[in-house]
């Protein structure tokens, strides 16, 4: 078989989105993808499982005359969203979506793969298809668990975000960061329950976690330089049970945003810093968890991006943008923090919004995105 045209890409991305799986559990989509690659050449190839991370899959593709290693990553896991799409291909599995396009993620890495493998390329190639992206930070257990080794060790690794917010085929990145990172937070007061008409005799946690609430406020506004954005959201609270009652427990989740991880560190320690004071001053006991993970901010190579850059604008077909940095999280940060690239967005048309039950990426942005995938690995070939 030679290139997939975009026919067979159309119908891939179709049976993909008709499967999608939660991270760590996508062993559908891995068949599915592994067919489609058994079905290529492979005199170039070789395709590894990994029992540690079962769902992955790297395939390696041997250069004429390898002077490095490029790596290509696509993630392949859904959301737990229940689709509202009409579409005649639509989810099969209830309550699960692939409502971020990781779909049509895959299609282009398949696309591009296909090529490669028709095509030998003069450096090694390295295509990583990633389990959990949107929860468990497949990015992270795949590096620690030392996928990235021995033939699968890169030199440098890219990928693409498909974005409702560019016109279809359009092409966006940046220098410095694309996405920022996140961090959960878990804070727990603890202090004493009681009679609501003898609140001498309690230690009100509603309270406490109220002046928590209203003093977190000001850490973006008083602690981070507002050049580096940050956000703070605390999303859910938990205590009491009963009206006339004293609460001698409150419970807060939230999530950090930050651009670099310097700015996240920062704000995690004015966090613990606010949350002890207030334990302190209330003679109640705290704790507080932050959980990252793998979603290190997406902070694109300044040399590697600088080339990426280089190398759309002087493609006439290409319709390049420079894109905002967005504060959603990506866990394609964690292999940026360890191995240099870059992310770029793919335009996918207004077509919903993502992570909403009515996403639709259009699929005419398959062939832009493949075709820019493989011209700009060719080109670091050359390089």
């Amino acid at each position: 078989m030679t290139q997939l045209t975009e026919k067979d890409l159309i119908q891939i991305r179709r049976k993909l989105h008709q499967i999608p799986e939660l991270a760590l559990k996508e062993k559908q989509t891995q068949k599915l993808l592994l067919t489609a690659i058994q079905d290529m050449p492979q005199d170039y190839l070789t395709v590894k499982t990994f029992p540690e991370l079962p769902t992955a899959i790297m395939v390696h593709v041997e250069g004429k005359q390898p002077q490095k290693t490029i790596g290509y990553r696509a993630d392949i896991d859904g959301l737990p969203i229940t689709e509202d799409t009409g579409l005649p291909y639509s989810s099969t599995h209830p309550g699960v979506m692939h409502a971020c396009g990781h779909d049509l993620h895959m299609t282009v890495a398949v696309g591009a793969l296909s090529y490669f493998a028709a095509n030998q390329p003069r450096d090694n190639l390295v295509f990583f298809f990633q389990p959990a992206e949107e929860s468990e930070s497949g990015a992270k257990l795949a590096y620690d668990k030392q996928l990235f080794s021995k033939e699968f060790a890169v030199d440098e690794i890219y990928a693409l975000h498909d974005t409702p917010e560019l016109d279809t085929g359009t092409i966006g990145t940046r220098l410095g960061t694309l996405f920022a990172g996140t961090t959960e937070i878990d804070v727990d007061f603890y202090g004493q329950d009681g009679h609501a008409a003898y609140p001498q005799n309690a230690n009100d946690m509603i309270v406490a976690a109220g002046q928590f609430i209203g003093q977190v406020q000001t850490i973006i506004s008083r602690s981070i330089d507002p050049l580096k954005a940050g956000v703070i959201t605390l999303g859910k609270i938990r205590a009491g049970s009963v009206r006339n009652a004293i609460a001698g427990y409150a419970h807060i989740e939230g999530t950090i945003r930050g651009l670099t991880q310097t700015v996240i560190e920062q704000i995690k320690q004015r966090l613990d810093e606010v949350a002890q004071g207030i334990a302190t001053s209330y003679q109640a006991q705290v704790k507080i968890k932050f959980n990252q993970g793998g979603y290190f901010p997406v902070e694109n190579d300044q040399h590697l991006t600088k080339k990426l850059i280089s190398f759309l604008k002087k493609q006439p077909e290409i319709t390049y943008v420079e894109t905002a940095p967005a504060m959603t999280g990506e866990d394609f940060g964690y292999l940026l923090s360890k191995i240099p690239g870059a992310m770029f967005w793919l335009g996918v048309g207004k077509h919903g919004a993502l992570h909403s039950a009515t996403f639709a990426p259009d699929e005419a942005a398959i062939m832009p995105g493949m075709n820019t995938v493989i011209s700009f690995l060719k080109t670091r070939m050359q390089d």
